[in-house]
């Protein structure tokens, strides 16, 4: 039997965030079974965890798509699910060892959970028609990290875009960010992935690794409160600092149960 956990990450309020499934697992499964749990939970993320001491785990994530380098809500499910369950007596803080982003800290503040993460380096590249066409709407500004980031100009051609996700799939960057400035909070995005077999990410934490850094260079400002609009919705409270970007939020828990397999299944 494999312990999974299910949580709505970025919210404290159920059927909102980003949904993500943990696996507590003594040592790795076979990558194809990791790779069949996660499309038949169907969520953006399935997270495996292996407990090396009181607050240090191996972590790994898995897309309906693939496994994937970097993913934010997952991770503080993650963390979420061992505060509750196993926390750590001597540490609000837990080290996560990953295979391609190292070492990634949490750390549990009131009823937040706030991840420091890399900062993905953003290159200017050229507005396409192929963006436009994707998106249905032509940004102003695109850049390229690990994902595609565009800006628009109005927060609400964000909120309602439609994206082509066939012409999405064409354009570069693993995911698709799409970001305004936004009213009551700094910024308004949606994450879009169609290359992991994911739509639309409900609340993205590593596409925020890219959003983050572009509004506090335009804003001139270091803290910032990011709204992800998807029908979901989900709030991250955010701070750049160079090289690193720090992500907290929330989370609840939807349910806890066994996985009717075995750990050599």
């Amino acid at each position: 039997m494999i312990p999974m956990y299910v949580v709505d990450a970025f919210t404290d309020e159920l059927f909102t965030g980003n949904p993500a499934a943990v696996c507590l697992v003594k040592k790795w499964p076979r990558e194809k079974l990791m790779m069949n749990i996660a499309k038949e939970n169907r969520f953006s993320e399935t997270a495996f965890a292996i407990r090396r001491d009181a607050n240090h785990y191996d972590l790994r994530w898995f897309t309906p798509g693939g496994e994937i380098d970097l993913c934010g809500h997952a991770t503080l499910a993650t963390a979420f699910v061992i505060f509750r369950e196993a926390a750590p007596v001597d540490s609000d803080t837990i080290i996560f060892q990953t295979k391609e982003s190292g070492q990634l800290a949490v750390t549990k503040k009131g009823d937040r959970y706030e991840m420091a993460f890399p900062s993905y380096d953003l290159k200017s590249v050229p507005v396409t028609v192929a963006m436009t066409a994707a998106f249905g709407a032509q940004p102003r500004e695109a850049y390229l990290g690990r994902d595609l980031l565009c800006v628009f100009d109005d927060p609400e051609t964000v909120i309602k875009m439609n994206p082509d996700q066939t012409k999405l799939a064409q354009l570069p960057g693993l995911l698709q960010n799409v970001t305004a400035q936004g009213q009551k909070y700094d910024c308004v995005s949606r994450s879009f992935a169609p290359k992991l077999a994911v739509a639309e990410d409900p609340v993205c934490g590593s596409g925020h690794c890219h959003i983050i850094p572009y509004w506090a260079h335009q804003l001139g400002k270091n803290e910032l409160v990011a709204y992800q609009a998807s029908a979901r919705s989900g709030v991250l409270y955010c701070t750049y600092a160079g090289k690193t970007t720090k992500l907290a939020g929330k989370a609840v828990l939807y349910s806890a149960g066994q996985l009717n397999l075995s750990e050599k299944s």
